[in-house]
């Protein structure tokens, strides 16, 4: 039996579909068994008896069978949120599909199995995109390179998934294209070691995700030195390979705090500051675990987020002091490290109206400034690891 081309399209979509739900089927059995593990684990335990010993023994073994629980159902919540994302791959109408493996073949490059991606239920588009497969007869080309190409052939702009290869190469591989967020950040940062120490204690680090999103870290170890950025280092490790994962913010906090307590160490509690800014929407989550406050300037004024909770692994359950904002073009963020505010009398308000005096836009220039004026503040003395990590935020025109 002969089949048309349209049919024989409509058959690929369905099998397609098939295998997609077949996934998400095994991954909802392997969510469901890991779920019911971790509540094998939070079962409640008997702690009997009059030896002392054998009752802390019980008890740093329930404390573990928590934290274990915490981890397994948490795993399960990522495996039900993957099996729960549905990917439409719809072809390219083929006059359009034409038009650009033609262009792209003028180039050198061999395009194949060009499609829209489209995730259902996205509120803003950032998982849209196009994929295709590419490859090259000669010489290696940059996948940016080929972006630019899209961006004047589509008439819409575009860049490549932070998931997709840099070259494109003679060996075939996959890769998606998304439009460009509609809002670009610029980040600065300055720092201080302090007095008597050749390494800073305090961690930072940038990362950014498939779906639009800039993430900030700040951690402070404790005390200075060696050790103190041995700890903060571990912590900002730990932190992007959660995240990376798939971890939320919150579940990567909890499940670093339970890691962290269970190793019992008292001089290892150091901070975290996370900054997640959708670069879509401007949407900005800002989680705290024992660091200073975070400034954020919007419309002239300074507003202070959070500040006033514990470090890690000092309890089982750790104090996320979290805020949601919606943040501008214009606006600055501004995290720092304890070593900076103590500089300073009345170290919020201080640096409240530092901010608001403020007339530079480059974040590096602003991050100079304040970390300049703390020193000052101190009479040129450094008797802390100083940070200040600046984000502003801008159209993308």
């Amino acid at each position: 039996m002969i089949i048309g081309k349209k049919e024989q399209e409509r058959l690929e979509r369905e099998q397609c579909a098939q295998i997609s739900l077949l996934c998400r089927q095994k991954l909802m059995g392997y969510a469901e068994s890991f779920e019911e593990l971790g509540k094998s684990f939070r079962q409640e335990i008997q702690i009997t008896g009059e030896d002392r010993q054998n009752i802390l023994e019980k008890c740093m073994l329930w404390q573990s069978r928590q934290i274990m629980g915490d981890h397994l159902q948490e795993v399960a919540r990522i495996m039900e949120r993957v099996a729960g994302e549905e990917l439409g791959y719809c072809p390219l109408e083929e006059k359009k599909r034409k038009s650009l493996v033609q262009a792209l073949k003028s180039e050198g490059i061999i395009a194949r199995d060009l499609c829209y991606v489209e995730k259902d239920g996205s509120s803003s588009g950032t998982e849209a995109g196009i994929s295709m497969t590419l490859s090259t007869e000669k010489r290696h080309y940059k996948a940016a390179q080929v972006a630019d190409m899209l961006t004047v052939l589509l008439g819409k702009k575009l860049q490549v998934s932070s998931g997709s290869p840099y070259l494109v190469e003679q060996e075939p591989h996959c890769f998606l294209f998304t439009e460009e967020p509609k809002y670009i950040a610029l980040t600065g940062v300055s720092r201080a070691v302090k007095e008597g120490e050749k390494v800073s204690g305090d961690q930072y680090a940038t990362m950014e995700s498939e779906k639009g999103k800039l993430i900030l870290l700040l951690s402070d170890g404790t005390g200075s030195g060696e050790d103190a950025s041995r700890g903060s280092g571990r912590v900002m490790d730990l932190m992007e390979k959660m995240l990376e994962a798939g971890f939320g913010t919150e579940a990567s906090v909890n499940l670093l705090n339970s890691a962290l307590y269970a190793q019992n160490e008292e001089d290892d509690h150091p901070t975290i500051d996370l900054c997640s800014l959708d670069l879509y929407t401007g949407e900005c989550e800002i989680c705290k675990v024992g660091g200073v406050a975070t400034f954020w300037k919007t419309s002239g004024r300074v507003l202070c987020v959070g500040g006033e909770s514990l470090p890690l692994g000092i309890f089982q359950k750790v104090q996320i002091e979290r805020q949601m904002c919606q943040i501008r073009p214009g606006d600055l963020l501004v995290m720092m490290t304890d070593g900076v505010l103590d500089m300073m009398e009345d170290g919020e308000e201080r640096m409240a109206q530092v901010l608001e005096g403020l007339q530079e836009q480059n974040p590096q220039e602003i991050a100079e400034k304040i970390l300049s004026y703390a020193i000052c503040a101190s009479e040129g003395r450094i008797r802390d690891d100083m940070t200040v990590f600046v984000l502003c935020l801008w159209e993308n025109t």
